[in-house]
Formats: structure tokens, sequence, C-alpha cells
């Protein structure tokens, strides 16, 4: 019973911390225009984005060097506060500092909940539940916009933030009694340079992605410069440090590796194009903005119901390298597929085909998690943990800017004369004549298909790296356990 408390209470807080990423979409103009800084409107989005990833790998050590209960409630704690300043912002400057710090705590309820999971489970036991945390995210993508649109219209957007308050308090009275003390396996010194140096290199890497797409290239250069810079020098430090942020002997165990490059996949492979689809839709197939939706809703939804089937298989069976070999090949047909449909098809066509790419997707998408959980004594399952989650969220940020900037020169340099990059909108194509809604087609066609290609090709690494997995069950028991004994439902 106290199991089931538990993860009813991470699954709550897990949500409110996906839903923040997707909730607040449908919110921005009104948001901008009340606070009057349209021009800023972006740093909405990218201020609690940028810092729920920055954070990842110090908050994973953090838990390992404190306990993961104690990150996890503070985390809760800071997040609803700051959720109550989002709701009371006067500014522009106010707000986007109110959702840098949600972000941060943001962090730590994502990492923190399967953490926690990792601590109170076996590894054999671990997927369904991992599986039932990560359907936070693609429940939170289906209906974070709608629930934003209409929080905003009926209550006003500061509700957009409140609403977490009554629900986070719910998930921390449970969490309060649910989730177990579990110590930290020995003192440990932070490792605060590996910390700053590696902040700072993400940081920079992030706004220069951000910026490649602007006409600011030359900020964008200096960004990625001091990316590199920075990195560099986290990499020395971190050869160095006795008690490094992240561990890089870790990354020569297999399994490890293997996991990593799996997660990294996803990010890269599906996370980064999902938001362009839409657009896609609505050029090559001439739909409204509603219904070009429903080809991104038919993708999350085969990932979620995915995610939820392997993860109680694995569970069951104790095997993995099956669901992820599988979900990789299977992605990987479906974007080759894509790149090959010609215009004019319905639109139930390409949503078949993107709903078999969730479906692959979410065969690993949280198994992956635990695999690579199994690997590890319980004393660096924070840092595994913030590990598997960074590399997907920095290949997601770094491909979707690289797609944008593919996107964004291949049409205009396709497009003919007498029509304006800079005033293309999907409502202007629609109202014109059919040789040019024809014509308009086939370029977002004949850019998207080498993009899928590109993306296939991502999922064919995948395999490989699923190849590499080392066969065999998860296992019954975690090694160096020094925690409290497993809870049971």
């Amino acid at each position: 019973m106290r199991l089931r408390l538990l993860v009813i209470s991470l699954l709550s807080v897990s949500f409110l911390g996906a839903l923040d990423h997707t909730v607040v979409s449908t919110s921005l103009a009104t948001i901008a225009g009340d606070l009057g800084a349209l021009e800023h409107m972006s740093w909405v989005v990218v201020g609690y984005t940028l810092a729920s990833t920055v954070l990842l790998p110090v908050i994973g050590k953090l838990g390992d060097a404190v306990g993961p209960r104690l990150v996890f409630v503070t985390s809760l704690v800071v997040f609803l506060g700051a959720s109550v300043l989002c709701g009371f912002a006067q500014s522009m400057t106010w707000l986007v500092i109110a959702r840098v710090i949600q972000g941060m705590s943001s962090a730590g309820l994502q990492l923190m909940s399967q953490t926690i999971i990792a601590h109170v489970t076996s590894p054999r036991e671990r997927p369904r539940h991992m599986a039932v945390i990560g359907a936070a995210f693609p429940i939170a993508i289906l209906v974070g916009p709608v629930l934003g649109g209409l929080i905003t219209e009926y209550w006003g957007w500061q509700w957009v933030f409140w609403i977490n308050v009554p629900v986070g308090l719910a998930a921390l009275a449970l969490a309060i009694v649910a989730v177990p003390h579990i110590e930290a396996a020995a003192p440990r010194r932070f490792d605060v340079a590996g910390a700053a140096w590696f902040t700072a290199s993400l940081v920079a890497l992030v706004l220069a992605v951000s910026w490649a797409g602007d006409r600011s290239s030359s900020a964008a250069v200096v960004a990625f410069v001091i990316a590199l810079c920075a990195f560099a020098a986290f990499l020395f430090v971190e050869l160095r440090a006795p008690e490094p942020i992240v561990p890089l002997a870790m990354f020569a165990d297999r399994t490890i590796a293997a996991g990593l490059a799996l997660s990294a996949i996803i990010g890269v492979g599906l996370f980064s194009v999902t938001a362009y689809l839409p657009t896609y839709f609505q050029m090559a197939y001439r739909t409204s903005v509603t219904v070009s939706g429903l080809v991104p809703i038919a993708t999350v939804f085969g990932m979620l119901v995915s995610n939820l089937v392997t993860g109680w298989l694995a569970s069951r069976s104790g095997r993995y390298r099956v669901f992820a070999i599988s979900g990789t090949s299977l992605a990987a047909v479906g974007l080759l597929t894509m790149s090959l449909l010609p215009v004019g098809l319905p639109l139930w066509v390409p949503m078949i085909v993107m709903f078999a790419v969730g479906v692959g997707t979410g065969a690993f998408m949280s198994l992956i998690i635990a695999v690579v959980q199994s690997a590890v004594p319980r004393s660096e399952l924070g840092s595994a943990t913030a590990s598997v989650n960074l590399v997907r969220q920095v290949g997601a940020t770094v491909t979707t800017a690289v797609i944008g900037g593919v996107i964004a020169a291949g049409v205009t340099s396709l497009l003919p004369s007498t029509v304006d990059a800079a005033t293309l909108t999907p409502q202007l194509v629609h109202a014109a004549s059919p040789s040019i809604q024809a014509e308009i087609a086939g370029i977002y066609t004949s850019v998207f298909a080498p993009i899928f290609v590109g993306l296939a090709i991502t999922y064919g690494i995948g395999v490989i790296a699923a190849v590499l997995l080392p066969a065999g069950r998860l296992p019954e028991e975690q090694a160096a356990a020094r925690d409290p004994e497993p809870l049971r439902a």
C-alpha cells in the first residue's frame, strides 16, 4: 500500500513538472500582452527549459550526496513557491526569474522521482513503476496546451501557475508519508568546480543553438566558443576530482554507454521534430491548424501506450534488449516511410505512420532509464539517472535548432519569387491559387523528406546501440545495496 501511495505522489509531481513545459504555450500571447513585453515572450519557455536542463547533473549528484528524499521535498516546496510568484508577476522580468526558479526545482522533481523509485524497488520491479511515472510526459504533451487555453480563457493566465498549488500540496502530503528516508551512501564532498563549469558549458550551448537561427549569428559563434572552452575545463576538473559531479568512469560500462546513446536518440530522433509536424501538415497537406495537431497527438499516444505496455512486460519477464531493438527498428522504418509519402494522401496515412514511430520510441523511453540504473551501485543512482535525462534533453534542444534552421533555409531557397518567405503563413497558402498551393506543398515535402531520412538514420544508429546492450535479464537485486529494503505494494 505504501508503494502505491508513493507512485501516486511521484506521478502527480512528475506530471506537474512536465505540464509546466507545455501548459504555458497557449497562454504566452495573453501573458506577453498583459505584461507589455512581447519581445521577451520566448524567455518564459526558454528560461524554464534552460534551468531544468543545466541543473540535472547538479541535482543528480546532490541526491546521491544528501539523499533523494530531502532533495525531492525541497524541490517540491520551491516549485510551489515559484508557481505562486509566477501568478503574481507584475513584469516580464519578474515572471522570467520565477520561471527559472520553477525550472530549477522541476529538475529536482523529475530526477528524484525516478531516483526514489530506483531506491525502493528491485531492478526487476522497476520498469513498470518507471513507466507509470514516465507516462507523465506524454500525458502533459497531450493535455497541456488544451488545459492552458481553457484556464487562460475562463480563469485568467495566473491560474496556469496557481493550479499547481493544490495538486502539489496534496502530492507533498503523500510524499511526506510515503517517501522513505534514504540516507546517502557515505559523507561526500560536493564537486563545486565541476558543477560550475558544466552549468556554464550547457548554458552557453543552449543559448548558442537558440541564437543560431536568429540574425545574431556572431553571438551564436561566441556562445559556441564559450561552450567548448567551458566543457574542456569541465573535463579537466572532472578527471582530477575525488568526487566528480559526473563520474566519467561509468561511461566505460557497455550497458550505460548504450543506454545513454539510446536516450539521446529519443531526443534527437523524435522530440526534436515534433514541434515542426503541425507546420509541415498545414503546408504540405493543406490542413487547418486544429487538424494538423492530430499527427503529433497520434505520435504521443503511441508513445504513451507502448511505454506502459513494455514497462509491464519488462518487469514480468526481466528482458529489456528485445524492446530496445524492436522499438528503434520500428521507429526507423516509420520515419523512412514518412520521407517517401507522396503529397496528397489522406491525413490518416501519416497519422498511422507517426503512431508507429511513437510506439517504437515508447518501447524503450522509460525502460532504458531502469536499465542504466540497474548497472550502477545505489551510491550513483542520482548521477546515472541525471545523465540519461540530460543527453535526451540536450539532444532534443540542439537538434530542434538545427532542424529549424534547415527548414527555414530550405523553404526560403525554393520559394518562387512571387512569394515572400517573411510573410508566408498557412492562411496565406490556403487562400492562394491551387497551383501555388501545390507548389508550396511540394517544397515542404522536399525539405522535410531529407529531415525524415536523417532522423531514420539516427534511429538506425539506435538499433546498433540496442544490439550492443548486454543480453540477459534485469537482476532481482541492485548492486551495492545500502538503502532500506524495497517497498512492497
